[in-house]
């Protein structure tokens, strides 16, 4: 059996069949070290999937903010109009009977003394300014409902407090047996809620371009 040129000076030939590469197994790389499997690219590390956005596209960087009012924000700002609708009309109805309390007062005048007079008169002033106060109170509901589309965490704080306070007093009116105060009641809390869980504040807090 030949085992090749004794005066070749690399050695041996390899044997029959054999391929290339100074008689190593396939697989393995030369000066008898095991091969390496070849990486992709990132430094050996598999490529991460992209990011995906939940809610639109915002400031190269930042995450983006959603693209519709979310359907919580927009009941709440249905009740908000609901709520400072009703305020107004209850003012209106105040003013009225206040100035009919004042016509009346003035035209039997003469049947009060004075300090019967006097107590009318400051019950009326006291009807007048709560009707003020009222419509205040309607007017906050509306504008802050108006500004929903486009206004952003302030006017979600306005919201939130309009809501406590009707909550608030709508407790007190039900401590005075006034189960109608149970309806505004609902309405204070579900204007808190929708306004203050994530997806009202992901609506107020999106970028604006």
């Amino acid at each position: 059996m030949s085992f090749g040129d004794p005066n070749n000076p690399y050695g041996q030939q390899g044997q029959p069949g054999q391929q290339p590469g100074y008689g190593q197994p396939q697989g393995q790389s030369g000066y008898g070290y095991p091969g390496q499997p070849q990486q992709q690219p990132g430094y050996g590390y598999p490529q991460a999937p992209p990011v995906q956005q939940p809610y639109g596209s915002g400031y190269p960087g930042m995450p983006g903010g959603p693209t519709e009012m979310p359907g919580g924000v927009k009941t709440a700002r249905v009740l908000l109009h609901i709520l400072g609708g009703l305020q107004v009309l209850g003012a209106i109805i105040v003013f009225v009977g206040s100035a009919w309390i004042g016509q009346q007062l003035s035209d039997s005048s003469s049947v009060y003394d004075s300090d019967t007079q006097d107590a009318a008169n400051f019950g009326t002033g006291v009807l007048i300014v709560t009707g003020v106060l009222i419509l205040a109170f309607g007017l906050w509901a509306i504008l802050t409902a108006v500004k929903f589309g486009t206004g952003g965490g302030g006017i979600r704080i306005s919201a939130i407090i309009y809501g406590s306070l009707v909550t608030l007093s709508s407790v007190i009116s039900l401590l005075t047996l006034n189960i109608f105060a149970l309806i505004s009641l609902a309405l204070g809390i579900m204007i808190i809620v929708f306004c203050a869980n994530k997806d009202g504040a992901a609506w107020f807090q999106r970028p604006r371009h």
